[in-house]
């Protein structure tokens, strides 16, 4: 056993429930924690995440400091520097794995490398419940469907013992490996337009923790309605942390389990965690997921290609409000709400005919919690051409959408400020107004706020006329 310990982190800014961190400070004398900045990681396409990263390692360099740990932020590609890493180093290597296929690709290489210069290391489960490749059919095929899938998964995780208590050991001193170390403000991105997220978001394990009380108190009984409208708080708000790894998912799921009273709330809750799991099968199942249409038909799907269009719906300015408020949500906060991410996505795929991709690639840039299982799924879930998708016939008018889960426009109105005199029964279609009502309040349609760009009811004929010749072909 070598004296120093290296504990690799990608999803995992945690203390709680993170066993490779556990098992380093128990087995090792000196443990030094390692993030690698790779600019392949980070690209372009995802920025509102380099804001959430950069202040994760503030908050966990001051973590690990109170148990002696230093934290190191190498900037490069991880097979170089983990190339550099010889026997003589006298180190162990623990990570937490990460299941999207590239990444596991990697890993395979990492350990290749690891095996060749005789480098002890060790890696454990990552932040899910079931790992993939345990939760099958019985002829050992992978599911397709959701509720089969979820049906097992749930079971396959109560049969298994209960999760070890990962305690984390303070180390008697600091140790330094890396030379070159570059500080978490260097991770942030080049647009200063995430400067906004400090007032929407707190980044800490401590603070997961905290929202993830609230809604065991005070949300999680109602949560089957309350979700559903956006305009209040009724959603957990937890996906960032899990996504980058401040909350496990099996600290969520023995808090929620540990409700003596267990309603429609609760299982609705307990779904979307299933929900995240199938996502991450379905990708490692089917890698070509990524890449394309899991519905090879829709690969000669006629979408339109409009940049007008296409602008107009990534900057909330589409004239239907609650796709528009649902834009500038996620660009003021990094965060959208769930039933209004249906909405918006299917605005764009059906409403204007534009291939789910662009809304994948922009919600990439901008979401907090994005990871590639969940986007992709729920964009193709969307689009309908996923595995177990909403059909494509089923088109959301954004105006019943906006009544049913708006109703008084709360919502609209926060995130979309020149409506906010429209009276409650034109808040979802103001066009309707007569022009005299416009002039009174000083919202004219078509100058403080634009008209619609296609008119519901044509664009919903021309999708399905676009869906059926799919099936003239």
């Amino acid at each position: 056993m070598t004296d120093t310990a290296l504990f690799w982190i990608r999803d995992d800014f945690r203390i709680e429930n993170n066993p490779a961190l556990s098992f380093a400070t128990q087995k090792h004398e000196n443990v030094i924690a390692l993030f690698i900045y790779n600019n392949k990681n980070f690209d372009n396409q995802t920025e509102a995440q380099k804001w959430w990263v950069s202040k994760s390692l503030e908050d966990f360099k001051k973590t690990l400091s109170k148990y002696n740990i230093n934290l190191q932020i190498v900037k490069g590609d991880e097979l170089d520097i983990f190339s550099k890493i010889k026997k003589k180093d006298n180190l162990t290597i623990y990570w937490n794995k990460v299941y999207e296929p590239d990444i596991i690709s990697k890993g395979k290489k990492i350990r290749d490398i690891f095996l060749k210069n005789e480098i002890n290391f060790k890696y454990f489960k990552g932040n899910i419940l079931n790992e993939f490749q345990e939760v099958t059919k019985n002829d050992g095929t992978p599911f397709k469907v959701f509720t089969p899938f979820w049906r097992v998964a749930e079971q396959k995780y109560l049969s298994l013992p209960p999760s070890k208590n990962y305690i984390v050991k303070k180390k008697s001193k600091e140790k330094s490996f890396f030379k070159n170390c570059i500080e978490p403000k260097n991770l942030l991105p080049k647009k200063d337009w995430y400067k906004k997220f400090d007032k929407y978001w707190k980044i800490s394990e401590n603070d997961s923790k905290k929202i993830l009380n609230e809604l065991i108190d005070n949300k999680i009984k109602d949560y089957g309605t309350t979700r559903d409208i956006p305009s209040i708080e009724g959603t957990s708000k937890l996906s960032p942390y899990i996504k980058h790894g401040q909350i496990h998912v099996e600290s969520i799921w023995n808090k929620c389990n540990g409700i003596k009273t267990k309603g429609i709330g609760y299982r609705k809750y307990i779904n979307e965690l299933g929900w995240r799991e199938f996502s991450h099968s379905l990708i490692n199942y089917f890698p070509e997921f990524l890449k394309g249409n899991y519905r090879k038909d829709f690969d000669r799907f006629p979408w339109v290609r409009n940049d007008k269009h296409l602008k107009a719906w990534k900057t909330g300015m589409t004239g239907y409000p609650i796709v528009d408020a649902g834009m500038r949500e996620l660009y003021e906060t990094g965060w959208m709400h769930n039933r209004v991410r249906m909405v918006v996505g299917s605005f764009l795929v059906k409403h204007l005919r534009i291939n789910w991709t662009e809304g994948e690639k922009h919600f990439r840039n901008c979401l907090l919690d994005f990871n590639k299982a969940n986007n992709v799924a729920q964009w193709q879930w969307v689009a309908g051409c996923g595995a177990d998708a909403a059909p494509y016939f089923r088109i959301f008018n954004p105006i019943l959408q906006g009544e049913k889960f708006d109703k008084e426009g709360l919502y609209v109105k926060k995130w979309v400020p020149e409506l906010s005199k429209v009276p409650n029964k034109f808040i979802h279609k103001p066009w309707e107004m007569e022009l005299k009502y416009q002039q009174a309040i000083k919202t004219i349609i078509g100058k403080e706020y634009p008209e619609p760009i296609v008119i519901h009811e044509k664009a919903r004929a021309s999708a399905l006329e676009a869906f059926q010749s799919l099936k003239k072909k």
